[in-house]
């Protein structure tokens, strides 16, 4: 990952809106900041979400609290638990996200 045209920054997340997004069911709230070419976000899912579309970006997640199972389209299943991650890279894998009992990720993208 290159990051470019982005300066030294912090980020208090609890001044971030927060952002509704719904899944196929359950529900995702995104605290995102942008900037350069990297968006970041601190997400927390409800306890069965599954998202509403397969995803091709390439992504950097860390799992808070929570469970996060992200499916990909050959079938494998990954659960993580807190203090776990994965990286992929864009269009490598499609992938669906779901969180049985509820999740808050980090996510670089």
């Amino acid at each position: 990952m290159i990051i470019e045209n982005v300066s030294f920054c912090t980020t208090d997340w609890s001044k971030v809106p927060p952002v509704e997004v719904p899944g196929e069911t359950g529900m995702a709230t995104w605290r995102t900041v942008e900037t350069g070419n990297i968006r970041v976000r601190m997400v927390e899912y409800t306890p069965g979400y599954v998202a509403d579309h397969w995803c091709e970006r390439g992504h950097v997640v860390l799992v808070l609290e929570g469970e996060f199972v992200t499916t990909l389209r050959d079938g494998r299943e990954i659960a993580l638990e807190p203090g776990s991650s994965y990286q992929v890279a864009e269009g490598a894998e499609p992938h669906l996200t779901s969180s049985p009992r509820g999740a808050r990720v980090f996510i670089v993208d």
